[in-house]
């Protein structure tokens, strides 16, 4: 069994993008193996999304329908 390894990006449509050259060195209908590794975040990108998270919820907190009338200023 022959491996390439490359980066590859997934599209917008949930699809993975290969490279033309390793394209290049595949023949159609030829069955492949696919194993998929991904970068885990990092216990402080964990943290930092957290209170990015935690932030917004509190701002929401305070929004109340009677602050809908400024969405129209």
């Amino acid at each position: 069994m022959k491996a390439y390894e490359f980066p590859a990006n997934v599209t917008t449509e949930g699809k993975i993008e290969l490279p033309n050259a390793i394209l290049q060195q595949l023949t159609n209908n030829q069955q492949v193996k696919v194993i998929i590794l991904v970068n885990e975040p990092t216990e402080q990108e964990e943290e930092e999304a957290t209170w990015h998270r935690l932030a917004a919820e509190q701002l929401l907190k305070g929004y109340s329908q009677d602050d809908a009338i400024y969405d129209t200023i």
